[in-house]
């Protein structure tokens, strides 16, 4: 790691190729800015070829040892990993946004410019983050199956060859949205009693802001005391496009095609022969047993950051 054995302030798992380039002077950048406000660090690089979680656990163990608070340094798929670690351990959690959206830490008032991450991790206290379940596993953006983690492999084969941006992910997702896609059978309970539909996706969302955006009605309350469940009626290409407008015009809560149930809990079964399912959690992939089981985490997490989350303030 690099660091004498003293006693540190701040934990720093860092992902240097998250976002638009890999930058290998971060780890020295970030030692140096929070050195220079008077505060040691200790450092985690996260190796392309490594094993992630091991990393974020042990950065956790070492700031509940510390008492110290654990950051992310990364986007949204390594903010994941170390918010899952720094709600097991229950440290503090500061952010240093990387990634090209960066909705969780926009949601939080936490922008992606260093320097200004930098002063919110110092100066702000910690804040409740709400967190997301699916079979006990974290997320903080949205948990989705179906077309969703289609977009994303998609995209990320884009990335790979064309690099980091956002017009990449935003033109390799209309790129899959225009093939032909999978109908699923899923029965979906609230508690309110089941429910068959068939739909090309199922997006459970748990931030305030991605969903303001789309002009969902009640999204302000995503991420205080609710998750958004979203389905679409089966549709063609034509339909689908039709919503890529609307949710560009902020217009998508309008639209027929579109379900949108606030939820505390929900429980989604897909047929017999569906035993593991793709689940796209935050960005990334991974498969699950069904059912799937959407909860709100009893233990918020310890955030630092200017407010709680809101669907109305974004630092971009």
């Amino acid at each position: 790691m690099g660091e004498t054995q003293q006693a540190v302030d701040f934990v720093i798992v860092v992902n240097g190729a998250s976002g638009r380039d890999e930058d290998r002077d971060l780890p020295s950048r970030i030692r140096g800015a929070l050195g220079e406000r008077g505060h040691r660090v200790r450092i985690h690089e996260l190796d392309r070829d490594g094993d992630v979680g091991s990393t974020c656990k042990v950065a956790a163990e070492d700031a509940k040892q510390q008492g110290a608070v654990l950051v992310a340094c990364g986007g949204d798929g390594t903010i994941n990993a170390v918010a899952r670690e720094a709600l097991e351990a229950d440290v503090p959690l500061g952010l240093l946004p990387r990634g090209t959206f960066n909705y969780f830490g926009r949601v939080h008032g936490i922008a992606s410019d260093l320097e200004k991450a930098l002063d919110i991790l110092v100066s702000e206290p910690e804040r409740p983050a709400q967190v997301g379940l699916v079979n006990g596993r974290p997320f903080l953006v949205n948990a989705s199956i179906g077309l969703y983690p289609e977009v994303l492999e998609d995209r990320e084969g884009w990335k790979r060859r064309i690099g980091r941006h956002r017009a990449v992910a935003i033109i390799s997702a209309l790129y899959t949205l225009m093939r032909d896609h999978r109908l699923w059978s899923i029965g979906i309970d609230d508690g309110n009693g089941q429910r068959q539909l068939r739909t090309p996706t199922l997006v459970v969302g748990n931030n305030p802001l991605q969903f303001a955006r789309l002009g969902i009605e009640g999204a302000s309350r995503i991420g205080r005391d609710a998750l958004a469940a979203v389905t679409l009626r089966a549709i063609g290409k034509l339909g689908l496009f039709g919503l890529i407008l609307r949710g560009a015009l902020g217009r998508l809560g309008e639209a027929e095609d579109v379900s949108v149930r606030l939820v505390r809990s929900l429980s989604v079964s897909l047929g017999r022969r569906e035993r593991r399912v793709k689940v796209a959690l935050d960005g990334e992939i991974t498969r699950m047993r069904t059912p799937l089981e959407f909860s709100i985490a009893k233990r918020a997490l310890r955030l630092r950051a200017p407010h709680p989350a809101t669907s109305e303030d974004d630092p971009g």
